[in-house]
């Protein structure tokens, strides 16, 4: 698993950090920041996944076994 992340569609919820905090926090301004892009156990793939579902705004995208990942929106 891949995570990426689009901070221009971030609206500072903090939902994510609450719900994956060893792979998201939030900056000074309240915006996501990515701690770890390459959740390696169980217990992290399945809390980004969890956090990638509450974001309201979808800034998580998670890529999955290697699926590609298109680079235009900001993805980074």
């Amino acid at each position: 698993m891949r995570i990426v992340i689009d901070k221009k569609k971030c609206m500072g919820a903090g939902l994510c950090a609450m719900a994956a905090p060893t792979l998201f926090r939030q900056d000074a301004k309240g915006f996501v920041e990515l701690l770890n892009a390459n959740p390696l156990t169980a217990e992290d793939q399945a809390a980004a996944r969890e956090a990638a579902d509450l974001c309201p705004s979808g800034t998580i995208v998670l890529i999955e076994d290697g699926a590609p990942v298109d680079p235009g929106n900001g993805v980074t």
